[in-house]
């Protein structure tokens, strides 16, 4: 049976209210002021309570409040019963957090419709936050399989580390990379519009797809070929407007040749260290529009050189685009000097160095994208 928690003072209240409730067929708790409500509260769990507006030590008011910020008893139906009829009052123990008001005098029947509607409604909110709770559960459940399809870290002539952060507990972002064959080395990231299940699951057809070389007559180690069967098996008019950007790489093992291809992504990009200059970085990117967006979009491949000073970071635009807490936005520049100014801190403490210190610029507590970030190294065989 429901449990009833009244709060009240008024011996003759507390008498009167238990026997109506008690009659109806509820569980009925009483305490006499605010303080000891909030106890009997924690203690009873109810799923409604009448309170009194004015008492000693506590006042109603003072008692919503605590209950309503408990998230233990947040969902409790909280009825104030009250002698003050003006609408300004009305309005004030409404906004600090009673879910319905009751003047004094009352009358019976008028007090059993609204504890019969406020349990109700309770129950409404138990059945809600049941349902939330379920689908929490299998959207961790779901985020946790698409963990599990990412690959790896990779190690051997060529080692490669990646952080996958979703915005939500789905996300759009993807990537893999693969052997060919014992000479090629496929490397790929993409990144759905849009954010939770529906952009996870056109990313997560993309994956296996490519993984399981699906696609008839596809050249995989020519990545223009790749992005313009993508474009044709994932036009967005049949995605349910979703489209996708990707960078697509093979890596030559013997000849220390990277080929590659992108549709609308971020530019990967290749650091190498020179004797003179530095540290200096390339920018990897083609020209070509997102996967989806238009059926006769053309694709072109780029080649460069390789060597055993390599670096190459492969990422969503999700690690750049951060707003600060004057709401600037922190931008691509700024992230490749990271790359360049922290290289040796990345080397020490890897790709969690980054990771933190976007974080740390983030005046969010979750991110506004989802983050994904691939670093790779060569060395020569």
């Amino acid at each position: 049976m429901p449990q009833v928690l009244i709060i009240d003072d008024d011996p003759t209240i507390q008498v009167i209210l238990r026997k109506i409730l008690s009659d109806q067929g509820y569980d009925v708790g009483v305490a006499s002021n605010g303080l000891e409500g909030i106890k009997q509260a924690r203690k009873l769990r109810p799923a409604l309570i009448i309170c009194d507006w004015l008492m000693p030590l506590m006042d109603g008011l003072a008692v919503c409040r605590h209950i309503k910020t408990d998230p233990e008893l947040s969902t409790v139906f909280f009825i104030l019963l009250t002698s003050r009829g003006a609408i300004e009052d009305r309005v004030h123990g409404l906004d600090n957090g009673a879910d319905d008001i009751l003047t004094k005098p009352f009358e019976l029947s008028e007090l059993k419709a609204r504890v019969r509607a406020g349990l109700r409604l309770h129950q409404v909110n138990q059945d809600l936050q049941a349902q939330k709770r379920l689908l929490e559960s299998e959207f961790s459940e779901a985020a946790e399989y698409v963990r599990s399809l990412l690959p790896k870290p990779l190690s051997g002539s060529v080692t490669i580390d990646s952080r996958f952060v979703p915005s939500q507990h789905l996300g759009g972002d993807c990537f893999d990379y693969y052997w060919l064959d014992p000479d090629y080395l496929a490397i790929y990231l993409l990144d759905v519009s849009g954010h939770g299940l529906g952009a996870a699951l056109p990313s997560i057809s993309v994956l296996n797809m490519l993984r399981s070389q699906s696609m008839d007559g596809v050249n995989f180690y020519q990545p223009s070929h790749v992005l313009t069967a993508l474009n044709e098996a994932f036009q967005m008019d049949s995605q349910n407007d979703k489209y996708f950007t990707i960078w697509y790489g093979v890596y030559n093992r013997v000849k220390q040749q990277l080929i590659y291809s992108s549709a609308g992504h971020p530019p990967a990009l290749l650091l190498h260290r020179t004797t003179d200059q530095g540290i200096q970085s390339t920018q990897l990117k083609t020209t070509g529009m997102p996967i989806g967006m238009l059926p006769d979009t053309r694709f072109t491949d780029q080649r460069c050189d390789l060597d055993a000073s390599s670096l190459l970071y492969v990422f969503s635009d999700g690690v750049y685009e951060i707003f600060r807490d004057d709401n600037d936005l922190w931008g691509f520049d700024a992230f490749v000097a990271l790359l360049i100014n922290e290289q040796e801190a990345i080397n020490q403490l890897g790709l969690d160095y980054i990771l933190d210190h976007v974080k740390a610029l983030n005046t969010k507590a979750i991110l506004d994208d989802d983050l994904s970030l691939l670093r790779i190294s060569f060395s020569a065989d």
